[in-house]
């Protein structure tokens, strides 16, 4: 059975940074809302300076700005890794270690779906994200990065 056409889409979007003429591309994928809390959003992928590329987890419900949450990712074609992140902007988005960013560019392009849960001192916020269509979301995604 095909999954619905909204689960299968990487959105790609492109914000303005805070230089004059700098913008940011991204791509980003909500999550499964059967299999995910209703505080997890989805995860985002962008483009970070330095041709570096960053995974993060959208969050509907911000973390305190200064969290050092537990992020511990399960990806369906197997392995789990714990990571301790940062926030990024408002507190709503957890920045995964640079790490994170190999799997994106690899690994993930084949997994079908992970598994995520961030821990903050006693909350934890679950969700699951289809990986489906990452491979050439990533590659339009690089292809927009400004170097």
């Amino acid at each position: 059975m095909a999954a619905p056409a909204s689960s299968s889409v990487w959105k790609f979007t492109r914000t303005q940074g805070t230089k004059d003429g700098e913008s940011f591309a991204a791509i980003m994928k909500t999550a499964d809302t059967a299999q995910s809390d209703p505080d997890f959003a989805g995860l985002i992928v962008r483009c970070a300076p330095r041709g570096k590329i960053d995974v993060l987890v959208a969050l509907i419900r911000p973390l305190p700005p200064r969290s050092r949450p537990k992020v511990t990712i399960a990806a369906s074609s197997g392995g789990t890794l714990t990571f301790e992140a940062s926030m990024a902007a408002v507190g709503a988005a957890v920045l995964l270690p640079d790490e994170v960013s190999a799997f994106a560019a690899g690994k993930w392009q084949t997994t079908p779906s992970v598994s995520v849960v961030v821990r903050e001192s006693d909350s934890e916020i679950k969700g699951t994200v289809a990986l489906t269509g990452l491979r050439e979301a990533y590659h339009s995604l690089l292809a927009n990065c400004t170097q």
